[in-house]
């Protein structure tokens, strides 16, 4: 049960708007954020909101061997939620957690962070 929980609020994102629009773009990026740093998704559920011709925002989780990714995007208000859980049973996966959450920080280019680090377990 040991590991990392890292919690996020981005505000005033500075991204392009597909980013926050469309479950294309946002899964594509979790992905990529999770898989670089060498964290292991094994399962993923994304859904789209309003339709093809107006998007409305996306949410997604990414089910990794080490736990799990959520993000949620709000393109009205420029902003976005995540939360990023990994688990230290057979490595130290903190740091590819930060690497992760770092890359989806840096794609949303927010003007404002507001973080939260919780060390679970031990």
């Amino acid at each position: 049960m040991n590991g990392l929980h890292l919690i996020a609020e981005l505000h005033d994102c500075r991204c392009q708007p597909r980013l926050l629009l469309s479950v294309d773009a946002l899964r594509e990026l979790c992905l990529a954020v999770c898989t670089s740093p060498g964290l292991t998704p094994v399962g993923q559920v994304f859904h789209q909101f309003g339709n093809d011709s107006e998007p409305a925002g996306a949410t997604g989780a990414v089910i990794l061997a080490e736990s799990h990714l959520a993000v949620h995007t709000w393109p009205e208000l420029n902003a976005v939620t995540l939360d990023l859980y990994v688990c230290n049973f057979s490595q130290d996966n903190r740091a590819a957690a930060r690497a992760a959450c770092d890359r989806l920080i840096a794609a949303f280019a927010p003007v404002k962070v507001e973080m939260r680090e919780v060390e679970r377990g031990g």
